[in-house]
């Protein structure tokens, strides 16, 4: 027996549950207790035996070869980057072999750059807590100011919800994106906190965590319904910043000439750095479990 965590057994099993019997072309008689396909469906379709594939799910085997994996993935209709992360998942793939840190900065040269940008522009670290933003940021959303966590905004805070129109589009991008960001590195305790506190307080990140979906979060526009200018639909653009170790520099910018640009420049004109000047209009203060040592 082994105490390490089942990561391919989890994976496997979330994924199962979510394939009907239809979906694979076969009969569904009803009287299943659970959803999704059963095991002995999954080894059939995947022409494996029975007893191999509770040995994967179970975890008592964590070494099937590539094309076991491609097989079953298969059968469970994974696309190529859920089948990259169901690879990612066997106990011989290379592993990370130190502990990231548990402290998350952004670069001084990328915070100074946030004040030179005339849209809405914030740094994010790996788990989308925000390590700096500028004032057309935090007009855009009083909650993208540092310390703040954008998982938790968007699954507790009502206003943050009401301010997304995509919300259920939103809050799928952003929980699949961790789940990718993350992969095996689980026991990270600002990851765990984290979990906890949004699985106790939102069934909706319960039932989207409880899927194993992956993505990487890419560009894409996204509408917003702002209590000041209205609906606005805004292009983001999400850009690695080089020798971190995934800490990511967001810009959100509207189509040239359009009215979501009007309504952004509107926006901006009350976008106004702190009274004391200090900052030179980057927040920088909320979370305390943000940047902890």
């Amino acid at each position: 027996m082994t105490d390490r965590p089942n990561h391919l057994g989890e994976y496997l099993r979330a994924r199962r549950e979510l394939v009907t019997a239809e979906q694979v072309g076969l009969p569904d008689a009803g009287g299943r207790r659970v959803p999704g396909l059963r095991r002995e469906e999954v080894a059939m379709l995947a022409g494996i035996s029975v007893d191999y594939y509770l040995r994967l799910e179970r975890g008592r085997d964590r070494n099937p070869s590539v094309q076991v994996l491609q097989a079953i993935a298969r059968v469970l209709q994974l696309d190529d980057e859920h089948l990259a992360h169901l690879l990612s998942l066997v106990s011989d793939h290379p592993r990370r072999t130190r502990r990231r840190p548990r402290k998350e900065t952004a670069p001084a040269s990328t915070v100074e750059l946030l004040s030179a940008l005339p849209h809405p522009a914030f740094v994010e670290g790996r788990y989308f807590d925000i390590l700096a933003a500028n004032a057309m940021a935090t007009a855009l959303s009083p909650r993208l100011s540092v310390g703040g966590n954008q998982l938790l905004d968007l699954f507790i805070d009502p206003a943050e919800r009401g301010l997304h129109l995509d919300w259920d589009g939103t809050t799928k991008c952003y929980v699949s994106s961790l789940r990718q960001s993350v992969g095996t590195d689980t026991d990270d305790q600002r990851l765990i906190e984290l979990v906890g506190e949004l699985s106790l307080a939102s069934p909706r990140f319960r039932t989207l965590w409880n899927r194993h979906d992956v993505s990487t979060q890419r560009g894409a526009s996204v509408p917003f319904d702002h209590p000041q200018v209205g609906e606005v639909r805004l292009y983001r653009e999400r850009l690695a910043i080089s020798g971190t170790d995934g800490i990511t520099l967001v810009v959100y910018h509207a189509e040239a000439g359009s009215s979501d640009a009007e309504k952004l420049a509107l926006l901006g004109s009350s976008a106004l750095p702190p009274a004391d000047g200090r900052d030179n209009g980057i927040s920088r203060t909320r979370h305390p479990s943000v940047g902890r040592d």
